[in-house]
């Protein structure tokens, strides 16, 4: 088995961008769909005492049927899902993977939620989009987004395998390099998870090894029956000079490699092999003399370093789509263009290990938002239960990377609550507190004080930093420049004047729009569309009023183009909407390097 859409498998020929697609195959995210194969196992499995099917991730809400025996339910786009298919499992074998349509799932589970409502209920009209995406764990933006199409996708978008053993087996492997301050020396905690099926104990020895480093460690180990942890604490080699990973313009990405071999039971060997990285970091937030406020900038390896990025969406609408090459040519331009950092963005995904490897290699800081956008959250047993096994999953599965150098637990919900965006009322006020409270500190922010010390964490961003923790971790103006980050949009100003961006601590996310250039719309239209007032232009268009802010922005500094050739008249304005968002990104220059830090 390996990944499947069904959008890509049925929009077989066509381009899901072209013209009104999205909404010509809208019917594909409203239906429910089967996937079915037939395949044998390569090797004599009554040999075997356990049998998994696992499937890194499964898009989104499904039955999974093995041999028509049902093996278990899936619910949650950002996790694994492990099923013991030991009694089940035959020499041939025929697999069901039931999807039902994620719309309506997140519509059942919205009705269901009786005691009080969790808005948003749905998008903007003018984003032709589908309804209470917060009740579901998936990509929050593929039920569409101001910037992008409604294409809530169904399929097996990771890949799948079936893992068998005797004895015991590895069910995950992390580490994080530690840095003794007391001591100034680097030390490695390594944790890895067993499934130990043998009735007895399982006994043996575990060997690291970081030949570049000088470092080799033995330690003996005991598996009592279950599911253990083990739990390593490597010193490094203090004869050898470490060289640290520095973000891109400070140093080098210096790396080293590792393996890890368990040698257990005489005759099992269970080897892993790992890059790891040292570095340090730290969220600086002091009184600043002579200013309100607290300062809000990072430390990497003890060295203030200044932020330089950008936010990362999604790369397509259909991660199938997204290969090895468009990760590199797109991580590459970040550097090209003198970028050190990207916002790993909450309405997005948890990015494959590639792009972090990718950000590791190229010295590109990663500030990663947990998967929670523009949205209050229902707080059920049911919903908080799939979330912290999401959280603790994908902390494993990423901490090792010296990329990532903050956790985010959400995008805009501490502004989108306190600033009242969906005009709740003010009886339930302490309600949706409540339950915000409940899901980002009580739950998100402990999983990760738990999994991971080695770098901060904040609940929303923008947030007031330590401002909010003082006020009960929701600030009264979450947008005070004096404090945390700031996210900044402003259409109706003069983006050309400097002054009119907010001299913040830190800016995490502001922006204007522009036209994509004529080249890549020719590809997903046709002539007809080729003006700027037409259905197409204005179907593309899921800003509200977004088109005639740019018109608006762009007559502040230029003539509007007058040609009575219609396509040179489309393609003339799409340019000035090009110049004028570069200059406003010019513009926004000056007011970050004379910003308070």
């Amino acid at each position: 088995m390996g990944r499947w859409s069904i959008h890509l498998a049925t929009l077989t020929g066509q381009d899901p961008y072209y013209r009104f697609n999205d909404l010509n195959y809208r019917w594909i995210s409203l239906d429910n769909w089967t996937y079915s194969k037939e395949f044998q196992i390569p090797f004599d499995i009554s040999k075997w005492q356990k049998v998994h099917l696992i499937f890194e991730s499964i898009d989104t809400v499904s039955e999974v049927l093995l041999n028509n025996v049902l093996i278990g339910k899936t619910n949650n786009m950002f996790r694994r899902y492990t099923f013991d298919i030991t009694h089940v499992v035959k020499a041939l074998n025929s697999i069901e993977v039931r999807f039902q349509s994620p719309v309506s799932y997140a519509a059942q589970q919205s009705r269901a939620h009786t005691l009080y409502q969790v808005p948003p209920n749905c998008p903007p009209s003018v984003q032709e989009g589908e309804c209470h995406v917060n009740f579901i764990r998936k990509e929050q933006c593929s039920f569409s987004w101001d910037w992008g199409p409604a294409f809530p996708t169904l399929g097996i978008w990771e890949d799948v395998r079936i893992e068998a053993y005797n004895s015991c087996h590895l069910n995950y492997f992390t580490f994080s390099p530690i840095y003794d301050n007391s001591t100034q020396d680097w030390n490695l905690e390594i944790e890895s998870s067993f499934d130990v099926v043998s009735s007895k104990p399982v006994s043996g020895q575990v060997i690291v090894e970081i030949p570049k480093l000088q470092t080799q460690q033995s330690y003996s180990v005991e598996l009592q029956p279950g599911e253990r942890i083990v739990k390593l604490f490597v010193k490094m080699n203090k004869t050898v000079t470490i060289e640290t990973w520095w973000p891109h313009g400070h140093g080098n990405q210096t790396g080293y490699n590792m393996t890890v071999l368990f040698k257990l039971n005489k005759d099992l060997e269970i080897k892993k092999s790992a890059k790891i990285y040292f570095r340090t970091v730290e969220l600086i937030q002091e009184p600043i003399k002579g200013s309100p406020g607290l300062s809000f900038y990072f430390k990497i390896n003890g060295v203030p370093i200044f932020l330089k990025g950008s936010n990362w969406i999604p790369a397509d609408s259909f991660q199938d789509r997204v290969t090895s090459d468009l990760l590199s040519l797109l991580s590459h331009s970040v550097v090209d263009a003198n970028m050190n950092t990207l916002r790993v963005w909450g309405g997005g995904i948890y990015e494959r290990d590639e792009f972090y490897e990718l950000c590791d290699e190229l010295g590109i800081m990663v500030w990663q938002d947990f998967m929670f956008a523009c949205a209050l959250y229902p707080t059920n047993r049911g919903f908080m239960s799939s979330v912290r096994t999401e959280v603790a999953y994908q902390i494993r599965r990423l901490k090792s990377h010296p990329s990532i150098i903050i956790w985010s637990g959400n995008n805009e919900n501490e502004a989108a609550l306190m600033m009242n965006w969906y005009n709740v009322d003010i009886e339930y006020m302490s309600t949706y507190v409540t339950d915000y409270v409940k899901l980002y500190v009580k739950n998100i922010r402990e999983i990760v004080l738990a999994e991971d010390k080695t770098r901060p964490f904040i609940t929303s961003s923008p947030t007031n930093g330590a401002e909010s923790v003082a006020e009960g971790w929701l600030a009264k103006n979450p947008y005070d420049k004096h404090y945390g980050d700031v996210h900044f949009y402003d259409y109706f100003s003069d983006c050309w004047d400097w002054s009119i961006f907010p001299k913040a601590r830190f800016v995490s996310e502001y922006g204007y729009q522009s036209w994509p250039s004529f080249s890549t719309l020719e590809k997903v239209s046709s002539k007809e569309d080729w003006s700027y007032n037409s259905r197409f232009a204005v179907h593309r268009q899921h800003h509200v009023s977004g088109n005639d802010e740019m018109l608006s922005q762009a007559q502040l500094h230029f003539k509007l183009p007058q040609h009575t050739d219609p396509l040179r008249l489309f393609k003339d304005t799409i340019y000035l909407t090009q110049v004028r968002h570069f200059h406003s990104g010019v513009q926004k220059f000056p007011a970050a390097n004379i910003r308070d830090m």
